[in-house]
């Protein structure tokens, strides 16, 4: 069983920056890839950054610049640090590893003033 637990959410002005966390529980994290998914009201979830094992990265082209994805492996954790925050980017972040079926987190909600 794989549990993944989201933090960092909250309120902020546009420009400014928030850092979600998520700590995934299980021995699989080192060798999945990871992703942060956002859902914003009325809109499908989009996939926003994946990181390989190895550290490889994919983003959807409105982030990228000033997201940045990143793991550690050690602490089976994985981090969206975003920077430059427009009132768009407002969602639910959703954590998520694929694993024989999707897992998802419970989210944390990044509320963008402008």
């Amino acid at each position: 069983q794989v549990q993944l637990v989201e933090s960092g959410g909250g309120l902020v002005q546009a420009g400014g920056s928030l850092r979600l966390s998520c700590a995934a529980s299980g021995n699989i994290f080192s060798i999945r890839v990871m992703a942060w998914y956002r859902q914003a009201p009325g809109k499908q979830r989009e996939l926003v950054a994946s990181i390989s094992p190895s550290g490889s990265t994919t983003y959807v082209a409105s982030v990228k610049g000033r997201f940045t994805i990143s793991r550690d492996n050690a602490k089976n954790s994985v981090y969206l640090q975003m920077n430059s925050l427009k009132p768009d980017d407002t969602a639910v972040y959703y954590c998520h590893v694929y694993y024989f079926m999707d897992y998802w987190g419970a989210g944390t909600l990044v509320t963008v003033s402008s």
